[in-house]
């Protein structure tokens, strides 16, 4: 029997699992960082890890552990109806629940004695446990002929547009200008299920994304953000 102790939280603008992008990298707008934990909490703990641009984070699908899993699943990349093998797919149904993402390193930071790791844009739910962290190297870990079989190009993007009222709901932020790019990236990733797309679709959706409640509907490759609310 073996246990495994998180050594960290993610901080994200991500507050739920429908906002979080289906990979790293595609909110290029969005900062994040990890609250260090226990022992790992340390200044020695991240020495070195400044001359690295890039980490791999090792975390926990805590939200879905005790769902379980099942051999295959349905990627979205795949329209949601195929089924292909577990470990053929990135799914957050695994046998262990264990999940990584390589994510760009802005720096280390300190408040009083809580060090932080701050990170670039992640694919993770706030709060979600991390238990390991690795430098990323380029020579071995970068393979310039890999293939991504079903997954080989980025997803397309849908373009996004601001209704009136959401827009001056957030012209009032001293934050405007980060977390409108932010929801504009995140909804042009289209968090709906894979099966909604291209197809008529008159519900209202809505995403938590920082302290805000985002409501939005989508037509087509159009996302149109109806309103927005603190929550």
């Amino acid at each position: 029997m073996y246990s495994i102790t998180p050594i960290g939280l993610i901080e994200s603008p991500y507050k739920e699992k429908f906002a979080v992008p289906r990979q790293p990298r595609l909110v290029p707008a969005a900062r994040s960082r990890v609250k260090l934990l226990g022992d790992a909490n340390s200044p020695e703990a991240v020495r070195g890890l400044e001359q690295f641009s890039h980490v791999w984070l090792l975390f926990l699908f805590d939200q879905n552990l005790q769902a379980g899993w099942k051999p295959t699943v349905r990627p979205p990349r795949l329209g949601g109806n195929e089924r292909i093998g577990v470990f053929a797919s990135r799914s957050t149904f695994r046998p262990n629940g264990i999940g990584m993402s390589a994510v760009e390193v802005k720096g280390i930071s300190k408040t009083g004695d809580q060090i932080y790791l701050d990170l670039g844009n992640v694919d993770l739910v706030d709060g979600t446990p991390i238990i390991d962290i690795k430098p990323y190297i380029p020579y071995s870990d970068s393979i310039s002929e890999a293939l991504g079989g079903y997954a080989e190009e980025e997803p397309k993007k849908s373009r996004v547009v601001f209704s009136s009222t959401a827009l001056e709901f957030l012209q009032k932020r001293s934050d405007n200008e980060y977390v409108t790019s932010v929801i504009d990236q995140v909804l042009a990733q289209d968090p709906r299920p894979a099966y909604k797309k291209n197809k008529p679709d008159d519900k209202q959706y809505a995403v938590n994304l920082f302290d805000l409640n985002v409501k939005f509907t989508a037509c087509e490759n159009l996302i149109t953000v109806t309103a927005i609310e603190d929550f």
